[in-house]
């Protein structure tokens, strides 16, 4: 399952101080409610929003009516989620200026709350093309910017990237994934997942995509994009031979205690390597939720890297978060409150964007299954967990508004999926029109 090196305005941050390692930081005070803000470490939450009255006026009108006709702010609701509004004022002006970034960035200052956020975020994903007339879309450039160039994934870029998420704290993410550490979509046997845990359709989803992949004794396996290992322990225990690849110091030191914990060194070499460097031909080569890493501008090097890495005859298994082509497009040229605060880099991508660019690389779609339900549930169950262990979080010396800014990802991506505007796909690509 992107941190850019700009704030939404351009100006430069170079390494956000909220995304340094939890050692380099300390929790910065809070009282009850509405969080104390450190302008060093969130420049742009600190202190009043700057008043832009028209396009202030013009989102107090069409996010108050928005959100009176979906009744998420109705006096005296008893049914379905409610969105109160604590400082209306900084709410709207926040919108005004920055649209959707501006909406999340409220609820991280606490401007803002809900008694089933990811269900009001739900509502609003559902609605999403009803909120603005279709007149006034054409001034969609007002409340968006443009990523930021340093955000492009060149070698180096990708680097920066990933590592201002995935080496957060190993901690941390430990605090809501389950024992596995398994950072993508479960497959459960069930909806809702009331008697299942995590571990169990986690190992299920990664049985899936070793099946596809025809991953047994003796497999020669490449990996793109280790996590923290499992994948890679699983396809061993079958004597597959595996080489994993990621950009994550982090993942990588723990991806090998937990190999080596399992005694299976010897059949498993996790590499710090970039996807384009891959090295050697492979029987088969999985990439689970690695592509939205990748960037729109490298998805031509990404397949390229990936066909180049088969050997005649090989499969590859990609597991793909998806949305819908027009959205997808929309969003590339789009500064998001995830590219901003959480994936920086990354894009989404749509099928037909992977049938396009995987068939330019020379590679056929043999299979293509959806269950974007089941990661609804995932994040579900991530979600109650993170919030469940908010002292450890504090503990690791994350603040509030981090905390915030983490529960909102969480349960806008599992709004995302509820609403079916994301999806997510296991896929198997074969050499050239046979599977």
């Amino acid at each position: 399952m992107t941190h850019p090196a700009t704030t939404s305005h351009g100006r430069s941050l170079a390494i956000p101080p909220q995304h340094q390692p939890p050692s380099r930081q300390a929790p910065a005070p809070h009282t009850a409610g509405r969080p104390e803000v450190d302008p060093a470490r969130w420049p742009d939450l600190a202190g009043p929003p700057p008043a832009g009255l028209v396009r202030t006026a013009l989102a107090r009108h069409l996010v108050g009516r928005a959100l009176e006709r979906l009744a998420l702010t109705r006096p005296g609701r008893t049914t379905g989620p409610a969105l109160t509004l604590h400082d209306p004022d900084a709410f709207h002006r926040r919108i005004g200026r920055d649209g959707l970034i501006g909406f999340g960035e409220s609820y991280m200052a606490g401007e803002w709350d809900s008694d089933d956020l990811a269900g009001a975020l739900t509502v609003l994903a559902e609605h999403v093309d009803e909120l603005v007339p279709a007149p006034l879309r054409r001034l969609r450039g007002m409340w968006v910017s443009r990523r930021p160039s340093a955000d492009r994934n060149t070698r180096a870029g990708a680097r920066d990237n990933i590592q201002r998420h995935y080496d957060l704290s190993n901690d941390l993410f430990s605090a809501f994934l389950d024992p596995t550490l398994t950072y993508s979509s479960a497959v459960f046997t069930d909806l809702p997942a009331r008697f299942e845990t995590l571990a169990p359709a986690q190992h299920r989803k990664i049985d899936r995509l070793l099946d596809l992949a025809r991953v047994g004794d003796g497999t020669r396996l490449l990996e793109i994009g280790t996590g923290w290992g499992e994948l890679a322990l699983r396809a061993a225990a079958r004597g597959a031979h595996v080489t994993t690849l990621t950009l994550s110091a982090e993942q990588a030191a723990l991806a090998r205690e937990r190999i080596a914990a399992a005694g299976l060194a010897d059949r498993v070499d996790v590499q710090l390597r970039d996807y384009r460097d891959a090295e050697g031909r492979h029987d088969a080569v999985i990439s689970v939720e690695m592509i939205e890493a990748v960037g729109a501008e490298y998805w031509p090097s990404y397949f390229t890297a990936l066909r180049r890495a088969l050997a005649p005859g090989g499969r590859i298994a990609l597991q793909s978060i998806t949305m819908g082509h027009q959205q997808m497009l929309h969003t590339a040229a789009t500064h998001t409150f995830i590219s901003k605060y959480v994936f920086p880099g990354g894009l989404i991508p749509s099928r037909e964007a992977i049938a396009r660019h995987s068939a330019a690389a020379g590679l056929h779609t043999a299979a293509d299954d959806g269950y974007g339900a089941h990661y609804a549930e995932t994040l579900r169950l991530w979600r109650e967990r993170f919030t469940a262990n908010r002292p450890a979080v504090t503990a690791l010396g994350f603040d509030t508004v981090f905390q915030r800014m983490w529960e909102f990802y969480l349960a806008y991506s599992e709004a995302g999926f509820r609403s079916g505007y994301l999806d997510v796909r296991q896929l198997l690509l074969t050499e050239g029109t046979r599977p």
